[in-house]
């Protein structure tokens, strides 16, 4: 089974979208329980055209993060799997793997999910936990002593979002934005000049750096996730203020490729669920980037559906 988890960077004018891919074979059949490995149902891969390249090292980070739900414990296969680097230029080539069944499965959150999913080629099937959180949501902030303490006043500033694929970090607080009637203009640079009616912003790439630029004077605002400020130390804790924040969304989700075959599907959404149900399970997930469990989709899958396209449609 070809397992994806994708690591985005989404670069303008052209998408850019780094991910990766681990293969795992026999994904076995059986009852609901991770334990079971008898009757393994075969996944005829095909590497045909695959495409072999380096990875930036974040994409490499987040790999090494999951690597242990790719690992032969996990009773998804009782083969090592086997990996494979893939560099994917074009968003259109996630969606052209989901549909040449060269990605089964992948792990990601809520902006590049709808990205991924919104032409057919895969659909949601659980939610996933992750540092004990199973909804999110996006922060702005600015620093405590600025004169910038409402998001009106944004207006003829600077500020700092974390990347374009990021879903807390950019695409939750850039909604929240455009809904309070400020003008959204990308600049290549901190120091860039922002005129009067507009709001300029820049891609800091991690949190740590949109928190070292607005701390710096160098931008009035930035934006992070809740658990970005929750992991901030005392100090830079204290030196920011929190000018509004985003509706919540699930952590990270779990798609499959639409046309799964529906035993392999139901397969590995049990084995998923059960997974935090013994220790084995539980010490696996907490290696995966710290993952707590997988549940359901709240309200199922059209409401999740359906808000994802609600919100991220047309923006």
């Amino acid at each position: 089974m070809n397992f994806f988890s994708a690591s985005t960077q989404l670069s303008h004018p052209t998408c850019q979208i780094f991910g990766v891919t681990a293969l795992l074979c026999n994904l076995i059949s059986g009852p609901a329980t991770a334990a079971q490995t008898t009757n393994p149902v075969k996944v005829k891969i095909d590497h045909s055209g695959s495409r072999l390249r380096n990875i930036s090292k974040r994409g490499r980070s987040a790999f090494s993060k999951l690597r242990p739900l790719c690992g032969p414990k996990t009773r998804l296969g009782d083969q090592t799997p086997k990996e494979r680097w893939l560099s994917f230029r074009r968003l259109c080539r996630w969606q052209s793997y989901l549909k040449r069944k060269k990605i089964d499965f992948y792990l990601e959150s809520p902006y590049p999910t709808y990205l991924i999913n919104k032409q057919g080629a895969a659909v949601l099937l659980l939610r996933r936990w992750k540092s004990g959180m199973a909804e999110y949501r996006g922060l702005i902030f600015s620093k405590k002593d600025s004169e910038i303490n409402r998001l009106e006043q944004l207006r003829g500033k600077m500020l700092a979002f974390e990347d374009p694929g990021s879903t807390s970090g950019y695409f939750l607080p850039k909604v929240l934005l455009l809904k309070k009637g400020l003008k959204l203009t990308e600049k290549t640079t901190p120091d860039a000049k922002v005129g009067p009616k507009e709001t300029g912003y820049v891609f800091a790439s991690t949190d740590a750096n949109v928190v070292n630029l607005v701390l710096s004077g160098q931008v009035a605002a930035g934006a992070f996730s809740d658990d970005d400020y929750g992991a901030l130390d005392g100090t830079k804790k204290a030196e920011i203020i929190i000018l509004a924040q985003t509706d919540l969304f699930p952590r990270h989700l779990v798609s499959v490729r639409k046309d799964l075959n529906p035993l392999v599907k139901n397969r590995l959404k049990e084995v998923l669920l059960a997974m935090n149900q013994e220790e084995e399970g539980r010490s696996i997930m907490q290696q995966t980037d710290n993952t707590t469990k997988f549940d359901l989709l709240p309200g199922g899958e059209e409401l999740v559906r359906r808000k994802l396209v609600e919100t991220f449609r047309s923006r």
